[in-house]
């Protein structure tokens, strides 16, 4: 996350955020976590649902290691996701309720949100309907508005960062921390060997077919690689001449193709290729013909992926809600209607729409010592950690059934 107009700075707190900041005296010891499952690990950070242990809330545990945090300088991206999460409210930012520390980690206790992501979503289709993508896209058009309407410029919108709810319906999360900018990974990796030769002729001559299933065969291993995937980063973000909140539209448009013709329109065999794809998009931004999508679709798509100056939003959000493609889209009352495709979900700890992982030893017995950590050791660098603690005074549900709210789209 950035703030809009500029790259990734510590951002100030409001007066606001000032004022809902209190401090929480909550450890590790007030959950319980090794009775329910890990569903999501990624470098530097990992997510468990977890239980509350005096109110059987059900939460999502973000656990992220501060000598990571520190070491890829981090710091300012892990402040700007909890600052925009004690800012949102709305219903279309994932809710985060508590977060503490201890000599190792930091923790963000976030509304768990069963209905799984949008990545895999697509890995269980080949393709979405227009119906369907134009459900999800005109959700996540309002869910990227509420962040710039916050002057935060999310930077990282991906398939993997639009999470469902109980009832189907996006919202958004990972406001730049860890998957975001990395200087040493989303840029200079990529520029620095922009002189070797391509190396996915193979990838080009496939078909629609091969292409949609080698990369979802490989996808799910990008996602949660040291190196990530920079198949839906602006160019004019790695180009790192300025920027602004306009880059989270063209990965908008990457995703709507994504959805629609079965991969990503830059996705190559390595992500150094896929680099070199992004930045030369005018020769590459191609449809195939044996993948028919309607005229207002790939004009939508074309006029998100283009120039910042000439890229659909430049003015104000009106300009995309008045597209053909969103000609039946009831903006106001959309998330009171049913989801394109329906969740079923049986309870609020439901995790069948998650991967299985093998258990990280960051939580594991025996290797944290709770009774020493309960309070942040402020020598050294620690101090950058400061205030980092947050309430938000509700809870979200106890284990089992799903709160009524949440059925009734309030969620």
């Amino acid at each position: 996350m950035a703030m809009t107009g500029g790259m990734a700075a510590p951002l100030p707190m409001s007066n606001h955020t000032r004022e809902r900041v209190t401090v929480a005296k909550l450890t590790l010891e007030h959950f319980y976590s090794t009775l329910l499952t890990q569903h999501e690990e990624r470098e530097m950070r990992y997510v468990r649902l977890v239980q509350k242990k005096d109110t059987g809330h059900i939460y999502a545990m973000k656990i992220l290691r501060k000598s990571d945090m520190l070491e890829k300088e981090q710091v300012a991206h892990i402040r700007a996701e909890r600052d925009i999460l004690v800012e949102a409210d709305g219903a279309w930012v994932v809710k985060m309720f508590y977060s503490f520390q201890d000599k190792r980690n930091l923790y963000l206790i976030m509304e768990f949100l069963p209905g799984g992501d949008m990545m895999t979503l697509l890995m269980k289709k080949d393709t979405l309907s227009e119906e369907a993508t134009q459900f999800y896209i005109a959700e996540t058009v309002l869910a990227i508005d509420s962040i710039h309407q916050l002057g935060f410029i999310h930077r990282d919108i991906k398939p993997d960062n639009l999470l469902l709810d109980s009832r189907g319906h996006v919202k958004l999360s990972d406001f730049g921390l860890c998957t975001g900018l990395k200087k040493a990974h989303r840029t200079e990796f990529y520029r620095n060997l922009t002189h070797n030769p391509p190396s996915d002729f193979s990838f080009q001559n496939m078909n629609s077919k091969r292409k949609a299933e080698t990369w979802k065969k490989n996808r799910r291993q990008l996602a949660y690689s040291t190196v990530g995937t920079p198949d839906y980063i602006a160019p004019e973000v790695f180009m790192q001449t300025g920027y602004n909140k306009l880059c989270d539209w063209w990965s908008l448009g990457v995703i709507m193709y994504e959805m629609l013709i079965g991969y990503p329109p830059f996705c190559s065999e390595t992500p150094q290729e896929t680099y070199r794809k992004v930045m030369n998009w005018r020769e590459t931004l191609i449809f195939p013909p044996e993948v028919p999508i309607s005229e207002k679709a790939k004009d939508l798509i074309l006029r998100y992926c283009t120039d910042a100056e000439n890229r659909i939003g430049s003015g104000s959000v009106d300009e995309i809600k008045s597209h053909p493609f969103f000609e039946s889209v009831d903006w106001e009352h959309i998330r009171e209607r049913p989801a394109a495709i329906s969740s079923d979900i049986k309870s609020i700890d439901d995790t069948s729409n998650f991967d299985d992982f093998p258990e990280s030893d960051i939580l594991q017995p025996g290797t944290v010592n709770l009774t020493n950590v309960t309070e942040p050791d402020f020598k050294s660098k620690d101090w950058v950690f400061l205030n980092y603690t947050y309430k938000r005074f509700e809870g979200l549900t106890q284990r089992g059934t799903i709160p009524t709210y949440m059925k009734a789209g309030k969620a």
